[in-house]
């Protein structure tokens, strides 16, 4: 996609699961697996894929395996899209890392890149400024508020109107598991009037709720308009279908009690996955532990070995898709995953 059209496809609104990875147990990439996921999100809908970022761990860059990871997605949508899917790449480190590897992204043809700021937490705004100035020149550039629980830092107000200023910036992932900070964003976006910036939400524990408000902001009501997600890695298909939900309740969505309900079992969900209660450590193998359980992966491998399920984890999830049958698409992917392997 061109810039204008990648504007365009973002501001619609998406479903773009953050791509895990696939993995034999001898930690080298499963080649198979890992076009079977991504094969998975395109049946499901999704409209785009995030590849490199933290649910592909950012191990992947020292085990050698970006090029890869990156150029089977790549490959796996230019055959087998059937509808407009964004191809975002995750970049990390300082700039000459994560320019070098927007760089990389852009020459295998993604169209945007998820830019992680947890390499320079000493930064001034106007250092950061500038370091995500240049890894715009490379790709459009998909800004990213990652919680300090898996690596991010703070970020003030006054970052984010600055950064709403650069013009190749197409889209924000909030994702600082704050809502004070998440109104940081959308004010800062909406005081420097652009309209042309997609906000996507990466809240895991508040999904569908901010899907559902109109944000206040001194120009009116702002939406978030999708998510780019780890939680939307699994269950992708049901996921879509919510966000078909809502978005058809047009500019004023109306929460009754039942959809606050799905929303609070989303939470519960997530809280299960993500391990929540381990201060995440588990949240990567928990993702696996869904996919593992529905066939797609072989097993909840991570590339460091000290990354796995909690204790008591892998009943915690048992427990929640056993409670909430709504949210999980087991059925799907029971139906397709035979032909996703091959």
């Amino acid at each position: 996609m061109n810039i204008t059209e990648l504007r365009s496809h973002l501001l619609a609104g998406h479903v773009i699961p953050a791509h895990p990875l696939a993995l034999t147990a001898r930690r080298r990439l499963d080649e198979r697996r890992q076009r079977a996921l991504t094969r998975y999100y395109l049946a499901s809908g999704a409209g785009g894929v995030a590849v490199g970022v933290h649910t592909t761990q950012f191990a992947v860059r020292t085990h050698g395996f970006l090029p890869a990871v990156l150029a089977l997605a790549a490959d796996t949508v230019r055959l087998e899209a059937t509808a407009p899917c964004a191809l975002i790449a995750g970049a990390v480190g300082e700039s000459k890392q994560a320019v070098h590897e927007a760089r990389l992204a852009r020459e295998i043809g993604y169209d945007a890149v998820l830019l992680s700021l947890g390499a320079m937490p000493d930064a001034t705004d106007a250092q950061l400024i500038a370091h995500c100035r240049a890894v715009s020149e490379e790709l459009p550039l998909f800004g990213f508020y990652l919680q300090p629980a898996v690596g991010g830092r703070v970020l003030g107000e006054s970052f984010w109107r600055e950064l709403a200023q650069l013009e190749r910036l197409v889209a924000i992932k909030i994702a600082p598991f704050n809502r004070y900070r998440t109104l940081d964003v959308v004010r800062a976006v909406s005081d420097v009037g652009r309209d042309d910036v997609a906000l996507y939400t990466g809240n895991d524990d508040n999904i569908l709720l901010d899907l559902l408000t109109p944000m206040p902001s001194p120009r009116g009501p702002h939406r978030i308009v999708g998510g780019l997600l780890g939680q939307w890695a699994v269950w992708t298909s049901r996921a879509v279908a919510m966000l078909r939900e809502i978005r058809a309740m047009g500019d004023a969505p109306h929460a009754d009690a039942a959809l606050l309900a799905r929303a609070a079992a989303l939470t519960d969900a997530n809280a299960a996955i993500f391990d929540a209660a381990n201060d995440f450590r588990g949240c990567i193998a928990g993702i696996h532990e869904v996919l593992r359980r529905q066939g797609l992966l072989a097993g909840t491998w991570c590339l460091e070995p000290a990354e796995r399920l909690s204790p008591g984890q892998a009943a915690a999830i048992a427990r929640v898709s056993a409670a909430y049958p709504e949210l999980t698409d087991d059925a799907f992917v029971a139906e397709h995953v035979d032909g996703w392997l091959r």
